[in-house]
C-alpha cells in the first residue's frame, strides 16, 4: 500500500483551470479556423455542399464519440488514451502520434497565416511582405516562441490568448457575415446557381473535402486535457454542444460570405478572409475598418496556435510518462506545472518543418502553406479512425448502460464517421491548386506518411523493449 501511494504521489501532478465556459471558447478557437476557409473557397460555391455533408457525416458523429468516449475513459490524452483502452497500447500510441506530429505541420500553417493578416494591420503597402519568405520565416519564429512561453507559464495564463482567440475567431467571423449581408442587400448578390455545381474537373475540389474534415476536428481537444478540466463529466458534454453549433454556423456563413465577396480566382491561401472584408468595407464606405479587423483576425491566429499547441503537446507528455517515448518528454516545470519539455520539443520541430519547406523545397509561401496543410490533413484524421473504430467496437461488444448514448446511436455515429474519414484521407492526396509540382506533391504526401508513421513503429518497439525491461528488473523473484 505505501508503495501504491508513493507512486501516485509521484505522478506529475496537473492542474484543474478549465470550466464551461473556457472550454466552449477553446472549442470554437480550436474548431473554428478562419485559415482554412480561403483554400476551401477558392474552389467555389460546391465547397458549400461539401460542408453540410461533412457537418452532418463527420462533425456531428465527432460530438457523439467526444461526449461517449471521455465518459468512459476521462483522463488526460485523449485520442491517445482511447485508442489504448480500446484497441491496445501500440493503437493508442500511433492515435496520440499522428495527433502530435500532424500539429507540427498545422501550427506552422497558423504562423504563416498570422504573417499573411498581421501585414495588413500596418495599412496598405505592406500586404507584399506576406510574400517575403525572410519576414514570413522570422515573424513565425517570433510567435512561436511568445505561445511557447505562455504555455509554459500555464493553462491558467495561456488559456486567456485562447479565450481572447475564441472572442477574436468569432467576432471577425461576424463582422466578415455582417458586411457581407450590407453588400448583399446594398448592391445585390454576384453569385449564381451555376457556382455551386460540380466543375467539370472536380480535380482540386477533392482535396478541399480533406481540408474540411480537418476544419471540423477540434472538439476531442479538450479530452486532451482531461485532467485540467473542472468536473469534466458534467462540464464537456454542454460545452461540445454549443461549441459545436456555433462553429457550424460561422463556417457555412463565412464561406458564402467569402464567395460573394472575391472571385473565387482572386482568392489567396493566406489573406483571402482580409480581401474580402477590405472589398467589402471600401464598397459600403468603411474602410478603416480593415486595420482593426486584421487585428481582430491576428489575435485570433495567436488563439488557434496557442490551443493547438498547448493541446497537443499533452500527447508526448502522456507518452513520456508510459515509457512509450523519451521519459524527460514527460516532465512537469517544478514551478508552473506545465509539460515544458514536450513543448518545447513541438516547437522545435515545427520550425524546422517550415526551414526546410522554404529552403529545400523551395516553395513559395502559399505553396508551402498547401503542402505543410495537407500532410497535416491525413496524419490529423488518423486518430478519428481509431476513435470512430472505437464507437463501433463499443456498441458491438460493450455494456451501454455504462455510457452515454444507446447502441444505435453509436453504430450510426461509428459508421457515418468512420467511412467519411477514410474518404478525406484518400482526397487529401489530390493536390490543391496552388500545387506546382504534382510529382514532389506526391512525394512530399506518400513520404511524409510513412516516414512519421515509421517514427511511431520505431519510438514505440524501441521503448516499449526498454519499459518491458524495466518492469522485468523491478518484479520481485519469486
Amino acid at each position: 500500500m505505501a508503495n501504491e501511494v508513493t507512486s501516485a504521489e509521484s505522478q506529475p501532478q496537473l492542474r484543474r483551470v478549465l470550466g464551461r465556459g473556457d472550454l466552449v471558447l477553446l472549442f470554437v478557437v480550436a474548431v473554428f479556423n478562419l485559415n482554412v476557409l480561403p483554400s476551401i473557397a477558392a474552389n467555389g460555391g460546391v465547397t458549400v455542399w461539401l460542408w453540410i455533408i461533412s457537418l452532418a457525416l463527420f462533425f456531428w458523429p465527432q460530438g457523439i464519440a467526444v461526449i461517449e468516449l471521455g465518459h468512459r475513459y476521462p483522463g488526460e490524452g485523449g485520442v491517445y488514451l482511447w485508442a489504448k483502452e480500446v484497441f491496445g497500447d501500440f493503437h493508442g500510441f500511433l492515435s496520440g502520434w499522428c495527433y502530435w506530429t500532424n500539429n507540427m505541420m498545422y501550427v506552422p500553417t497558423v504562423m504563416l497565416y498570422f504573417v499573411g493578416v498581421s501585414v495588413f494591420v500596418f495599412g496598405s503597402g505592406h500586404q507584399g511582405l506576406a510574400d517575403n519568405k525572410a519576414f514570413a520565416l522570422g515573424a513565425s519564429v517570433a510567435l512561436l516562441a511568445v505561445l511557447v512561453v505562455l504555455n509554459v507559464v500555464g493553462l491558467g495564463v495561456g488559456k486567456w490568448i485562447n479565450n481572447l482567440g475564441g472572442i477574436g475567431t468569432t467576432v471577425a467571423a461576424g463582422l466578415l457575415i455582417g458586411l457581407g449581408i450590407i453588400v448583399g442587400l446594398k448592391f445585390g448578390v454576384h453569385i449564381s446557381a451555376a457556382d455551386f455545381r460540380i466543375p467539370a474537373n472536380p480535380r482540386f475540389v477533392l482535396n478541399s473535402f480533406g481540408v474540411i474534415c480537418f476544419g471540423l476536428v477540434g472538439l476531442e481537444l479538450a479530452s486532451v486535457m482531461g485532467d485540467e478540466i473542472e468536473d469534466p463529466r458534467r462540464t464537456l458534454p454542454g460545452a461540445v454542444a454549443w461549441g459545436g453549433v456555433i462553429s457550424g454556423i460561422l463556417y457555412i456563413g463565412a464561406t458564402l460570405t467569402l464567395l460573394v465577396a472575391v472571385s473565387r480566382d482572386e482568392i489567396s491561401v493566406l489573406q483571402g478572409i482580409v480581401q474580402a472584408v477590405s472589398h467589402m468595407a471600401s464598397r459600403v464606405g468603411v474602410g478603416w475598418i480593415v486595420a482593426p479587423f486584421a487585428l481582430m483576425l491576428s489575435i485570433s491566429i495567436a488563439g488557434i496556435g496557442s490551443a493547438w499547441l498547448g493541446g497537443s503537446a499533452r500527447i508526448p507528455f502522456v507518452a513520456g510518462l508510459d515509457s512509450y517515448m523519451p521519459a524527460w518528454l514527460g516532465k512537469v516545470h517544478a514551478k508552473y506545472g506545465t509539460p515544458y519539455a514536450a513543448l518545447i520539443v513541438h516547437a522545435a520541430v515545427s520550425l524546422i518543418l517550415v526551414v526546410l519547406n522554404f529552403v529545400l523545397v523551395g516553395s513559395s509561401v502559399q505553396e508551402s502553406f498547401q503542402r505543410l496543410l495537407s500532410l497535416a490533413v491525413v496524419l490529423q484524421l488518423v486518430p478519428f479512425l481509431y476513435m470512430f473504430g472505437a464507437l463501433l467496437k463499443i456498441a458491438w461488444r460493450e455494456p451501454v448502460a455504462t455510457g452515454y448514448y444507446s447502441r444505435t446511436t453509436l453504430f450510426l455515429a461509428g459508421g457515418s464517421g468512420l467511412l467519411t474519414t477514410t474518404l478525406g484521407i484518400a482526397l487529401a492526396f489530390f493536390p490543391a491548386a496552388q500545387i506546382t509540382s504534382i510529382v514532389s506533391y506526391e512525394v512530399w504526401m506518400i513520404g511524409g506518411t510513412l516516414f512519421f508513421i515509421g517514427l511511431a513503429a520505431f519510438f514505440f518497439f524501441v521503448y516499449g523493449r526498454r519499459k518491458a525491461a524495466k518492469a522485468a528488473a523491478s518484479t520481485p523473484a519469486v
